[in-house]
């Protein structure tokens, strides 16, 4: 027996060796001018935004701090002090 790993695939059911996993693609977020975007940084408010379910409207300059990336490279997950759990369109934000 050798001393490769080995990886579940929970997919098939099937264990094989880990240099049979192909890497996962990395995807690139990018904001309204076109840079790149990563876990913890600080965006703006590009226009002003009504939010759903919230009767508030976010204004143009609103910063928004510690975003996450989500699987979906047109939207991140924010934190805002008012409303909980918002999702912003990239397209929508400027990195700060």
């Amino acid at each position: 027996m050798s001393d490769e790993d080995w990886v579940y695939n929970e997919t098939t059911g099937e264990w094989g060796p880990a240099s049979d996993v192909a890497e996962a693609p990395v995807i690139e977020v990018r904001d309204a001018a076109g840079t790149l975007l990563a876990d913890g940084d600080q965006v703006v408010l590009v226009k002003d935004l009504k939010v759903k379910g919230a009767r508030q409207t976010l204004k143009q300059g609103t910063v928004i701090r510690s975003i996450r990336l989500t699987d979906n490279p047109d939207e991140i997950d924010c934190r805002h002090d008012a409303i909980k759990g918002l999702v912003l369109r990239t397209e929508f934000v400027r990195k700060r």
